[in-house]
């Protein structure tokens, strides 16, 4: 019997990034330390790459920083669903949220959606610019790909966002008085989208837009590990080596990758435990 198996996609675009480039470079970044011999393939619940399940690599996408960027990232998401496997993508700015989570609509049809994040990136048209890494998830949601949006880690929300989160029906958990189990467990499928950023500066420094006041690894660990839904896709976005020390946060970043490939196949078996 085939491992189940988790495909890596990598996105270098930073082309709707609002302030600072360099995420574009972040495939790369956390691939390396992904399987740097400074560490090894195993993940927090035991289970380990290459014996547990195959984490396979799809490469970069050859993409043109303009709009026909979406069509080809959409097509290699399903591409890769209809494949047998889970896409896991590498950003990458934000705004290729939007095209990954159409190619897993494609096959899946609406998914509910838990994001990470400083930003809700539900900007209408941030700055003349709809495709903006500021607005994804108003993308998102206004083309009915996912029947629920919850958010955590915000804390830069402006009226216009709070606006848009009351037009969407988005679910923001706030940071006051944050804690793992505040967060719902939330149904499948189930598509999870990391922006580095809604991790705090402290632990997270490699990245464009530092909000102090975030989530600490352990906390999005354990938000992580309480899903239980079936997993059909995920990010992992906004990795800035320009501005990364000592590695740090494409460290984080290839654990983060780890962890969500762990996830994605416990849930999966206990999905066909319920029903076997």
């Amino acid at each position: 019997m085939s491992l189940p198996r988790i495909e890596l996609i990598g996105l270098p675009s930073d082309a709707n990034s609002s302030f600072e480039r360099g995420p574009a470079q972040a495939p790369a970044a956390i691939r390396q330390a992904l399987w740097s011999d400074r560490g090894n393939l195993a993940c927090e619940d035991g289970q380990e790459i290459g014996i547990h399940f195959e984490l396979t690599d799809r490469g970069d996408l050859p993409l043109t920083e303009s709009a026909s960027d979406d069509a080809l990232i959409t097509a290699e998401v399903e591409a890769s669903i209809r494949s047998g496997a889970v896409p896991l993508a590498l950003g990458g700015d934000h705004a290729m949220s939007h095209a990954v989570v159409r190619g897993v609509h494609a096959v899946h049809g609406p998914v509910t959606i838990l994001h990470f994040d400083a930003h809700p990136d539900l900007y209408d048209n941030f700055e003349d610019n709809p495709r903006s890494h500021a607005s994804p998830f108003a993308r998102i949601m206004e083309a009915g790909l996912a029947s629920r949006l919850v958010q955590v880690g915000i804390r830069t929300l402006n009226a216009h966002c709070r606006a848009q989160a009351a037009r969407f029906g988005v679910e923001i958990v706030p940071m006051a008085d944050f804690a793992p189990d505040t967060v719902p467990v939330l149904q499948g499928p189930l598509y999870i989208s990391i922006d580095l950023d809604g991790i705090d500066p402290a632990e997270a420094p490699g990245v464009s837009h530092p909000e102090p006041g975030g989530l600490t690894v352990r906390e999005v660990l354990a938000v992580l590990r309480r899903q239980t839904a079936l997993i059909v896709g995920a990010d992992v976005v906004e990795l800035n080596p320009r501005f990364d020390s000592n590695e740090r946060t494409a460290i984080l970043a290839a654990k983060l990758v780890r962890e969500l490939a762990a996830l994605v196949v416990r849930n999966e078996r206990q999905s066909l435990m319920t029903l076997g």
